[in-house]
């Protein structure tokens, strides 16, 4: 069996000193590629050189993640247009809104949204989505209000760490994106158990958002690559489905995907 890990920022610090041994457990999981979502400037350089020492296996992407949107925001989209214009990027991401940890700069990270999805149409692709809630407001529902306003040709992506609700993940569906699914999924009151059973595999990619959300039984501790089939059995169980088939359905939708 094969996987693709959808979304690992595997160039964190976290790594810095162990990545042979990270590699090699990624290997022995059966972890086909790993992608490389982007925060901000500051951590281009260490992504692309990851993609550089593994070509073919880590595939780059770049974007400005919401939580590195700042009153710098113009410099940092520049330097993200500039690296559209540099490489070829199978991807766009990490974009999105996130209203969990500081409203300060909420109407620039709907400008930035903004701008990188009219790139991802224009560059016809995918995109991968932050959208994490918090001060009584839905970043999914709004990125999603968003998304249909703007009506942008040629989009599409995946809702990253979805832990949203039926309702929510049917509206994903239908607006033609993927599901990334991740730890959360594994967690006795993570909500999934009640999405999982009811989407179709053919709409779920999966994640690990390593160095972050590690699955069950080693939640709370550093997640990595190699915890990729932890998740695809907890979607086998909740599907009734065999192993190999969550692995071969979802390895088959994320090469599908950067082929847009």
């Amino acid at each position: 069996m094969t996987f693709i890990d959808t979304h690992a920022h595997f160039y964190d610090a976290q790594f810095t000193g162990e990545f042979d041994p990270f590699v090699a457990r990624a290997d022995e999981a059966g972890i086909e590629q790993i992608w490389l979502p982007n925060c901000a400037r500051e951590t281009m350089n260490d992504l692309m050189a990851l993609a550089d020492r593994l070509p073919g296996r880590c595939l780059p992407m770049t974007g400005l993640h919401p939580c590195y949107v700042t009153e710098t925001v113009e410099d940092e989209l520049a330097a993200v247009e500039d690296w559209l214009h540099r490489h070829p990027f199978p991807m766009i991401g990490e974009i999105g809104l996130d209203f969990y940890w500081d409203m300060t700069h909420v109407e620039r990270q709907f400008e930035a949204f903004k701008t990188q999805l009219a790139w991802a149409s224009r560059h016809r692709l995918p995109v991968s989505m932050h959208t994490r809630s918090g001060h009584d407001r839905n970043a999914f529902a709004e990125a999603a209000d968003l998304i249909e306003k703007l009506a942008l040709p040629n989009l599409t992506g995946i809702f990253h760490c979805f832990v949203g609700t039926l309702d929510e993940a049917q509206r994903a569906v239908e607006m033609g994106f993927k599901l990334g699914i991740g730890g959360v999924v594994t967690f006795k009151n993570g909500g999934l158990d009640k999405v999982i059973p009811h989407i179709g595999l053919e709409h779920l990619v999966l994640e690990t958002d390593a160095p972050y959300l590690a699955p069950v039984p080693y939640r709370g501790i550093r997640n990595e690559p190699a915890y990729i089939p932890l998740i695809a059995q907890r979607i086998a169980d909740l599907q009734q489905r065999p192993l190999a088939e969550v692995a071969a359905v979802t390895t088959a939708n994320a090469r599908r995907m950067i082929e847009f």
